[in-house]
């Protein structure tokens, strides 16, 4: 991949070879052309640049499951749990302070128990929201 170059008009057995060279295997069945070189020429620059921050990295590895077989190391980055009965979560939207208190059977929201998190985003936005995305969870 060291010859690849923003303008090369590179062939699609090329494409694969640079990846395979960068990533160590093939790329996914039915990647296209297009999306093989955006990947190519996003490696050159990350090795260019220096690659993501160590911080980012981190973020990115909590969303992607490991595979089988391997082991994990402690990053030191705190994992995010659930929020305990008698925790409150505060959420400020479109200028006002909302506050959810956890309870054992469910939720309290301006005095009205409810049974999830999705339900009291609804009654504040008015909209569809995942609950725990909505309190930051």
């Amino acid at each position: 991949m060291a010859n690849l170059t923003m303008d090369a008009q590179l062939s699609r057995p090329d494409l694969v070879d640079a990846w395979i060279k960068a990533y160590g295997g093939p790329p996914p069945k039915r990647l296209s052309t297009r999306l093989l070189l955006y990947a190519c020429h996003y490696n050159l620059q990350a090795k260019d640049g220096g690659g993501l921050k160590k911080s980012t990295l981190r973020q990115l590895k909590r969303y992607v499951p490991a595979s089988p077989g391997t082991t994990t190391v402690n990053t030191g980055t705190p994992v995010a749990h659930k929020p305990g009965v008698g925790s409150r979560l505060v959420r400020e939207w479109r200028g006002k302070t909302h506050m959810v208190d956890i309870e054992e059977n469910g939720f309290v929201y301006q005095g009205k128990p409810y049974r999830s998190l999705s339900a009291i985003a609804r009654a504040i936005t008015g909209a569809r929201w995942s609950g725990p995305r909505f309190f930051g969870l």
